[in-house]
């Protein structure tokens, strides 16, 4: 497995990954399938804070950060998003994906990351649980997806 910076011939395979999440989970709350032209996008505009995984030439699986809330206050305080394809999970992906991300993340004066982690993610609770996220706060039923309300998990972890 490589971890490496994501590159826009990355976008088909991200977006695949992507829109499985999207389209059959609560892990995210978005609804919308991306295109492969939007990840493309999203590739160039994040640059080094994005990062792939790579196993026998393919992108597994990504991890990159955004802004958390919009004004110059907030600079120094990301949210992440991390997806892995379905054969991915469990190989330590996830693990190597987010030790290289914070990486970039410091080397840029990024103060903290959060996780919003759907409530019904209890996988994705304990991940970031394991990686030094600690849970700071549980904002009920903000999402809607799948005709029902869910609630949001906050978590964070200080660099």
């Amino acid at each position: 497995m490589i971890i490496r910076p994501a590159r826009t011939d990355d976008a088909e395979a991200l977006t695949v990954i992507l829109n499985d999440v999207i389209e059959n989970t609560t892990i995210t709350f978005t609804s919308e399938p991306k295109t492969v032209d939007d990840v493309r996008d999203d590739i160039a505009t994040k640059g080094s804070a994005f990062v792939v995984a790579e196993i026998d030439g393919r992108a597994v699986g990504y991890a990159s950060y955004f802004p958390f809330r919009n004004g110059p206050g907030y600079a120094r305080t990301k949210e992440h998003s991390i997806a892995l394809a379905k054969e991915a999970r469990g190989t330590g992906a996830g693990r190597k994906l987010m030790t290289a991300l914070e990486a970039v993340a410091r080397a840029e004066g990024v103060h903290s990351l959060w996780a919003g982690v759907s409530a019904e993610n209890p996988a994705g609770h304990a991940f970031h649980s394991a990686i030094g996220f600690i849970e700071v706060a549980t904002l009920p039923e903000v999402g809607f997806k799948f005709g029902r309300w869910i609630d949001l998990v906050l978590m964070q972890k200080k660099l």
